[in-house]
């Protein structure tokens, strides 16, 4: 076969090395197929900058095919890329002379997944008042899969082409970056109209936003997580940002994420937390990236809207801007100055990380890890990754507990000063001092039924109250218990469609994670927590838009938080075996996976970002079993069940 001039070839893409990527016809050897290709410029960025440079310039020249693009109007899928490898650049090409109205269609939305600047080469397929006009940035649909087009108006009808593109919808990325996952199965459908414009094929209404299948998505974006305050304590909002610079703005990543910190929180979680950001903080004009210097310091060039903060309301907005870039520097992140905007690089203050720290409020780390030994009794155990004798460092919990009482599960609060039990059969909730030096108190709650539709485990925010759910079907709800010693209150959960039957508050205090159960089916959601502060009335605190947290999964058993807002869960896909997986809590994808842990029943992580600590689960044969950091997985104890970090 001979090879064509790029400016031969209808819109699409090629492998630098010359290998079609993508068949025509949902074919993925690598083949042409009978109705033509669009195949992938890819280059890795790990290659040598000589060999990089080379395999640019084949990406250019080396672009051959040997079959045509069809110009019949039957229904074709466009293949979604192969698995997901974010060292890989994508270069689109532009549009053949006198291409048809389906190698356009075709050419344009192969052009969205490239990484060209300003989305240049997609522009060239649009007409050119729909090519000033296109603003693609603002959102992102996101796909299962491919598309599939088909024409429903031929070119020689007098209003010209017009295609409809569909696909399975799995969610959007919104104007504040965030991810909201698509409930129900959405589909998406769009029309292209095509146009003759000096006598050539281009689209005058293209989609309002980019249009990427799940794999394009997760090879474009990636997510981050920037910082908000609600009350005194720091809370990670999730969004995603362009892994390379972002083809409107330029910005690298990192200027994309202070950016979207300092555009505000996301909608979902915007009416629990506040930025320390005046109203209007942007970046100094022209800004495009931001650097270290020499000592680990980044500094930041704001413009005149936050000129006249004081000293402690800018100390608290450096301390967003620390703990929401330093999850993205591979070198260690020491200081954040903010910058006027006069242009001088005069200082509005600097926050060390030491001092961002302190005034962050996270969560304090845990000393002991819990458990609940084959005798029903709270234990609790110190371990590190050099201990050989586990066994002899785990003891019983102090308590006011009286000799033979049996707990059927446990938590124990942040400050570890308190536990919050559920008796054996399951009826009563107790908040007891981890000391022997009080009396054991009354119940702070007593559910309706018992065993197996009791109470179920509890869970301790960071302000000291304590969560638990009444399983009871004729009287299931959410119920808390505030500062672990006021009159228990049953919480509305908005749009609750079923029973709740375990939960578990982040130590931030602002989500809650829902095990909810209906027609056999249990599924894992997140809700937020909203506290109406200064209203008086604290019987007001309810749970509000409930959202998929493992739309994956078709079964979620267990889960806990995760350091970086993340969860733990464990649950199994359609069809597979029951595993263990960090997710990401908008529900976007999966975070990474533990190994071996195939057969876990309960499972625990710490939300202590300042040291890692293994993880500890459950296995019905083995006991307590944890994972350091690094290693494999350990037998504990085989006399232990439920493990719990405290929260």
């Amino acid at each position: 076969m001979e090879a064509e001039p790029m400016a031969g070839r209808a819109g699409g893409e090629r492998r630098a090395d010359g290998r079609s990527g993508r068949a025509g016809r949902g074919g993925r050897d690598g083949r042409d197929g009978p109705s033509g290709l669009r195949g992938r410029a890819t280059v890795r960025r790990r290659l040598p900058r000589a060999v990089r440079a080379h395999a640019l310039l084949l990406a250019g020249l080396l672009l051959a095919g040997c079959a045509s693009m069809p110009d019949h109007g039957e229904i074709r899928p466009l293949e979604a890329s192969q698995g997901v490898d974010s060292q890989v650049r994508v270069f689109s090409v532009p549009p053949a002379d006198k291409a048809s109205a389906a190698e356009i269609v075709d050419g344009f939305l192969e052009a969205m997944t490239s990484d060209d600047p300003q989305l240049e080469t997609a522009r060239k397929y649009l007409t050119e008042e729909a090519a000033k006009t296109w603003r693609p940035g603002a959102a992102v649909t996101v796909l299962a899969a491919g598309l599939d087009r088909r024409s429903v108006q031929g070119e020689k009808d007098p209003a010209g082409p017009r295609w409809k593109v569909t696909g399975r919808k799995l969610a959007t990325v919104d104007e504040r970056s965030a991810y909201q996952p698509e409930t129900g199965g959405g589909q998406y459908e769009e029309y292209l109209q095509l146009v003759q414009e000096n006598k050539q094929w281009r689209i005058a209404r293209p989609p309002a936003s980019l249009v990427l299948s799940e794999s394009d998505f997760q090879r474009i974006y990636m997510p981050v997580n920037k910082y908000y305050f609600a009350g005194g304590t720091l809370v990670a909002d999730q969004v995603y940002v362009r892994q390379r610079s972002d083809p409107e703005s330029r910005m690298d990543p990192t200027t994309q994420t202070v950016q979207s910190l300092l555009a505000g929180p996301s909608n979902w979680l915007g009416p629990v937390v506040a930025s320390s950001f005046p109203s209007g903080t942007e970046l100094r004009a022209g800004t495009k990236s931001l650097s270290y210097d020499g000592q680990n310091t980044l500094r930041v060039p704001l413009n005149d809207k936050a000129d006249n903060v004081t000293q402690p309301q800018c100390q608290k907005m450096a301390t967003q801007l620390l703990y929401t870039v330093k999850e993205l520097s591979a070198s260690r992140l020491e200081r954040v100055e903010l910058l006027r905007s006069d242009g001088k690089s005069s200082s509005l203050c600097v926050v060390t990380e030491s001092a961002a720290a302190v005034i962050a409020n996270r969560v304090r780390a845990p000393e002991y890890q819990y458990y609940v030994d084959n005798e029903s009794r709270l234990v609790r155990m110190k371990l590190d990754a050099t201990t050989e004798d586990q066994q002899a460092r785990s003891e019983r919990v102090p308590s006011p507990l009286p000799a033979g009482f049996k707990l059927a599960s446990a938590a124990v609060s942040h400050d570890e000063r308190r536990a919050a039990v559920v008796s054996e059969d399951t009826r009563s909730l107790y908040v007891v001092p981890l000391s022997t030096a009080e009396a054991m108190p009354p119940p702070a709650l007593t559910g309706k039924g018992g065993k197996p539709n009791g109470l179920s485990a509890p869970s301790w925010d960071a302000a000291g109250d304590v969560w638990v759910a009444d399983q009871d079907p004729q009287h299931a709800g959410l119920y808390r218990v505030p500062n672990g010693a006021g009159a228990a209150e049953k919480v509305q959960v908005a749009g609750l469609d079923g029973r709740i039957t375990a939960l578990r508050v982040s130590s931030d205090g602002v989500r809650i994670a829902l095990l909810v159960e209906n027609g056999g089916r249990t599924v894992l959601y997140i809700g937020r927590i909203e506290r109406p502060e200064g209203k008086g009335d604290t019987s007001a605190v309810s749970v509000r838009e409930l959202r998929r947290a493992a739309p994956q999964m078709a079964e979620v058993t267990a889960m806990s938080w995760a350091p970086r807002g993340r969860l733990l869960v464990v649950g199994r896909e359609s069809g597979g075996v029951r595993q263990a997986r960090y997710m990401l809590a908008d529900g976007s994808m999966v975070a990474g996976s533990l190994p071996g842990a195939t057969g876990l029943i309960a499972v625990a992580a710490s939300e202590d970002e300042t040291k890692a600590r293994p993880v500890v689960a459950y296995l019905e044969d083995d006991g307590i079993v944890w994972l350091p950091p690094g290693a494999q997985w350990r037998t504990v104890t085989p006399d232990g069940r439920d493990p719990v970090y405290p929260g």
